[in-house]
């Protein structure tokens, strides 16, 4: 029942993607990761002071590498959010398992070892871009043509931000660590991003939007946590899909979003082609272990937190 705490994960993760959205006629895309990430670092700084860890690591270069792939994908994940409605969005970063599947596919290819030729696997692969031909159809705009590339690069960056946790789990860096050092890069990309553009004005209704960003986001990572720890790793990962159906919902009542049937078709493809990667994934580890089992973190496997 454990895994159960992904579906909050997920309606949490939506909800967030529904104030980004709202906040982006407010801020740009460099202050929502700004305020996001100053109240992820606040809030994980208490908890790693509360449990007597260090924020000290003698890796940082990995962290540094990880951090970087990560806020990368958020800020692409979060600029395509304004650019399409909220479920095409996550749709598309939620390929993060297929990119995963050929990053680690061509590794083990470049290293001479077993694992990248399955049957089913490329099966998937061409299933889930069927998929995002079906979801970015010709007949969408240019805007929207464009928000969907962003989309999907930001899928990208999510698996690879993943291969980084990975290696970082294997070297037994807890995951309060993992996350600290993701939202202080954040923190200062997102500074970065201000003292070019600027500053916007607050007001408390885009002040209230932020801190509901910063507060979904933390309790998305917390539950999701949770489940990878606790419950059935793959029932957990084929639950965080429930996203989308949340986005879905999120983007008729709010914005009227409506999606033809093709549209609701490369979802739909996308989607199994996430789970059957994630299914042949694990029957491949179980078939060949790793020496080490990587520790899963709450910006390794979803989307919209990478």
């Amino acid at each position: 029942m454990q895994s159960l705490w992904m579906l909050f994960a997920a309606f949490a993760f939506s909800l967030m993607g529904v104030g980004v959205k709202l906040a982006s006629e407010l801020y740009t895309t460099g202050e929502i990761v700004f305020y996001r990430s100053l109240i992820g670092v606040t809030i994980m700084w208490i908890l790693l002071a509360s449990q007597g860890t260090s924020v000290r690591t003698p890796h940082m270069v990995t962290h540094i590498k990880r951090s970087i792939f990560g806020v990368t994908a958020l800020l692409l994940w979060f600029t395509s959010i304004t650019l399409l409605p909220l479920a095409t969005a996550m749709t598309l970063n939620y390929m993060s398992p297929v990119w995963i599947a050929l990053i680690l596919g061509a590794g083990a290819a470049l290293a001479g070892t077993r694992g990248g030729t399955d049957k089913k696997l490329i099966g998937a692969i061409l299933l889930s871009f069927a998929g995002v031909i079906c979801l970015l159809q010709p007949s969408v705009g240019k805007d929207q043509l464009a928000g969907g590339m962003i989309g999907l690069v930001s899928g990208v960056f999510t698996a690879l931000a993943y291969v980084e946790v990975r290696q970082l789990g294997q070297l037994g860096e807890p995951e309060g660590r993992i996350v600290f050092y993701f939202s202080a890069v954040g923190l200062v990309c997102g500074l970065v991003w201000m003292l070019f553009t600027g500053v916007s004005h607050h007001t408390w209704h885009g002040a209230v939007l932020l801190l509901a960003i910063g507060v979904l986001a933390t309790l998305g990572q917390t539950s999701m946590t949770r489940a990878y720890k606790r419950g059935n790793t793959l029932l957990t990962a084929n639950l965080q899909y429930a996203g989308i159906v949340f986005s879905s919902l999120w983007g008729m009542l709010v914005w009227d979003d409506k999606l033809n049937w093709i549209s609701w078709l490369g979802m739909a493809l996308i989607v199994a082609s996430g789970i059957a990667t994630t299914l042949t994934r694990a029957r491949d580890t179980d078939k060949h272990p790793t020496p080490a089992t990587p520790v899963k973190s709450p910006e390794a496997e979803v989307h919209p937190e990478v």
